[in-house]
């Protein structure tokens, strides 16, 4: 296993992992001794950050460039150890604000039946509730409707990443598919007829209803490693606050 190159420069900090070092810092001086739970304390900082306009978050956005110039001025000097391999990249913080990726058409199908099936087999497992949807999707004669939600969904996803890279994107609902109150016209007549047995182990499907806990659950991994990559070494989170405006970003976070 390749050692990783301590000389090679940061990764650039985005704005929120801006906001998080910042606050994470006066904290810190305000309350020396106070052992911090991580997971407790970037929660916070998720919520804070949902709550604050585009005006509070533009100082962040700014040191996120300065810090992204740092970052291209350092890299252009850079010059790997030979035999080195370029490490796994390693994941940064990730903005709680960010737009939702696109679902597929069977993650829409997923998530109009989950509910029925179980209010219809409430001592299924996940996994059996998985499988059920998975052989009620090979048997679906309706998959264009969900075909083009999945369409719409990811020209969403496209429109929602332009507005947020120019700064001006504000979070929305996703739209779903009405739950289905008569499945005639999606399932076949052997399907219907298997409604009340267990399903037989066949490939494992995902979990819409989890996938935004999942996101919270990776944020959180992601956000630990960054702080322990930023403690190494000098950190740039320090860089960063100190180039810029103190009373901005006082004015910008309150009591904070």
């Amino acid at each position: 296993m390749m050692v990783k190159d301590k000389n090679r420069p940061k990764h650039p900090m985005t704005a929120y992992a801006c906001f998080v070092q910042v606050i994470r810092e006066e904290h810190r001086k305000k309350h020396p001794n106070e052992n911090v739970i991580f997971s407790e304390f970037t929660k916070k900082c998720a919520e804070k950050w949902k709550q604050m306009n585009l005006e509070q978050r533009r100082c962040f956005e700014e040191m996120a460039k300065f810090d992204l110039e740092r970052f291209n001025r350092e890299m252009a000097h850079y010059v790997p150890p030979i035999g080195m391999r370029r490490s796994r990249r390693r994941r940064r913080i990730k903005d709680p604000c960010m737009p939702k990726r696109s679902w597929s058409a069977f993650f829409f199908f997923c998530d109009a039946f989950r509910s029925k099936i179980r209010n219809e087999h409430p001592d299924w497992k996940v996994s059996d509730i998985a499988k059920e949807l998975g052989r009620r999707w090979e048997e679906c004669t309706d998959k264009e409707k969900y075909e083009r939600h999945a369409q719409n969904d990811k020209l969403r996803y496209e429109q929602d990443m332009l507005k947020y890279k120019a700064g001006i994107y504000v979070a929305t609902k996703r739209s779903r598919v009405e739950d289905e109150a008569d499945s005639s016209n999606v399932l076949s007549e052997s399907s219907h007829a298997q409604l009340h047995s267990k399903p037989e182990p066949s490939h494992a499907v995902p979990d819409v209803e989890d996938e935004d806990e999942e996101e919270e659950e990776d944020e959180e991994d992601e956000e630990e490693e960054d702080v322990e990559e930023e403690e190494e070494g000098n950190s740039v989170g320090d860089e960063l606050i100190a180039a810029n405006d103190k009373g901005h970003l006082n004015e910008t976070n309150g009591e904070n």
